[in-house]
């Protein structure tokens, strides 16, 4: 068994592509949804559920990341685990989020970024995403990328909006009809961008929706989910897969 932890976690997409897989592949498991409020009983309830793997949403990553046994790969770096494997009597940390990211905009001729946030998902995005740039609301969660040497912003200081691409990684427009920043700050980076990524999925959000009245190439997460997905069925099965096979099966039932 497998599921995915977070709160809010109803709008997740997760099990429905994931049980596609399995069911597609005749491989025998199944994966399920937890609405965890309490982010620091991550790993206790991954043990008491006694399941085999899990994916973690907003905002759960950086949560993960610290109560695991141990993290792999990006996640070091980043500071925010997207998958957990139990692998013998030890839960370990991954994270998938920037290079299914990657693979998502890989068609758009960009050379400069702004990621709008400073969570777990900003993290993993910025450190792929080595030309980016970070706008925050406020300065106490940008140290991180500070450190990084990387250039930040909050929506009080900001003074550069030419950028090609926007992506928000917050969760303003999951559940509400908030932008990411003031609509004045986004009209300015919106009139020099080509691009905007929202990493929210499911509905066109508030970000998205404004980025289009200035014709802008939009993406939704879509994208960024199902190649994450793909890289985190990999660790759920512990072999590589053939990823645009995979991939292909997870766009068939999502786009149904």
């Amino acid at each position: 068994m497998f599921l995915i932890f977070g709160d809010p976690i109803s709008h997740s997409k997760s099990p429905l592509m994931h049980n596609y897989f399995f069911k597609k592949e005749k491989i025998d498991e199944c994966y399920g949804r937890y609405h965890l409020k309490e982010g620091s009983k991550i790993i206790e309830k991954f043990k008491e559920l006694k399941i085999k793997g899990a994916n973690v949403t907003v905002p759960h990553k950086e949560w993960a990341f610290k109560l695991c046994d141990e993290v792999r790969g990006i996640a070091k770096e980043i500071g925010a685990v997207n998958t957990l494997v139990k692998e013998g009597d030890k839960i370990i940390g991954y994270n998938t989020d920037a290079p299914g990211f990657l693979e998502a905009i890989k068609e758009f001729d960009y050379k400069s970024v702004l990621i709008i946030g400073a969570g777990g998902t900003a993290k993993a995005l910025s450190l792929v995403l080595p030309q980016a740039d970070i706008l925050n609301r406020s300065a106490n969660r940008l140290e991180y990328f500070k450190q990084k040497n990387k250039k930040t912003f909050t929506w009080d200081n900001i003074d550069n909006f030419k950028y090609d691409l926007i992506i928000n990684t917050t969760s303003a427009g999951l559940n509400d009809d908030n932008l990411p920043a003031p609509e004045e700050i986004l009209n300015k980076l919106f009139s020099n961008a080509k691009y905007a990524v929202d990493v929210i999925y499911g509905k066109e959000t508030p970000f998205l929706a404004l980025a289009k009245k200035y014709n802008l190439k939009t993406k939704t997460g879509l994208d960024m989910l199902v190649y994450q997905g793909v890289l985190a069925m990999e660790y759920f099965l512990g072999k590589e897969l053939k990823r645009e096979e995979a991939a292909k099966i997870y766009f068939e039932i999502l786009k149904d």
